[in-house]
């Protein structure tokens, strides 16, 4: 079974920092793209942040210079640290991962996107 497990969350004051990680695991994974959506309450999921297998990275406008996500490729986890926290940063965050697994070396299940639970990031006073 494949899952995506985050970790982090919680309540900050405005201007303060969080950090969230997400582990993948599953036998037989290889993780390319990994990535971090949030969604707040009455809006559509959005992605905040993405990096690739090598180490390219994408941010959303509204979070450049505060956030920064980071791989570890052996150990298979992303992290995203954010800082200078706004109020619009509340939402809940999903990590996001492209996995493709393989049972054998001719027998691979199709890539696909994985999902974890999600986190609750609150930034208020």
């Amino acid at each position: 079974q494949v899952q995506l497990v985050e970790s982090g969350g919680g309540l900050v004051q405005p201007g303060g920092s969080l950090r969230l990680s997400c582990v993948a695991s599953g036998r037989g994974i290889s993780v390319d793209r990994m990535a971090w959506y949030r969604q707040a309450p009455g809006k559509e999921r959005e992605l905040v942040t993405a990096i690739s297998s090598d180490d390219n990275t994408y941010y959303a406008d509204s979070v450049k210079g505060r956030f920064t996500i980071s791989r570890d490729k052996v150990k298979k986890t992303v992290e995203l640290r954010m800082s200078s926290l706004k109020p619009e940063d509340t939402a809940v965050y999903y990590c996001n991962a492209g996995i493709l697994r393989c049972y054998s070396i001719e027998s691979c299940d199709p890539r696909r996107d994985y999902w974890g639970q999600g986190t609750q990031v609150t930034v208020s006073s």
